[in-house]
């Protein structure tokens, strides 16, 4: 059966913006960096934008597409507490990050990797 619609189909709405992607920070209290990758494309892929908790600690501002990098003070105290990534911006390039034999922060755009298991 096929699907029917009108307009524009998700995937050529998507490809029109820079929103693609979603890339998320977070920093552990012992200093540990997690980075989260979502594709809109993806029926699987989701993400938590405020962790459980008093809902005066959300952050409510969430919009597709927008960027922010305000997740810390001065004091690298977090604004909002339950705020599960301090940071995260959009894109349409898929970028996948890891780290080289050497130590180095590689991004490979639009390339993929395959991140070693049991590391």
């Amino acid at each position: 059966m096929a699907d029917t619609f009108l307009g524009q189909s998700i995937t050529d709405m998507v490809n029109q913006t820079d929103a693609r992607y979603f890339y998320g920070l977070r920093r552990t209290d012992d200093g540990e960096l997690f980075i989260a990758k979502v594709d809109q494309l993806k029926s699987n892929d989701s993400i938590q934008i405020n962790l459980e908790g008093d809902q005066n600690d959300n952050y409510e501002d969430f919009d597709q597409a927008q960027d922010f990098y305000e997740g810390r003070n001065v004091n690298h105290e977090k604004v909002f507490k339950n705020l599960n990534y301090e940071q995260f911006r959009w894109d349409n390039r898929n970028i996948n990050y890891y780290i080289d034999d050497s130590g180095n922060l590689v991004a490979r755009i639009n390339e993929g990797y395959t991140y070693p298991t049991g590391v």
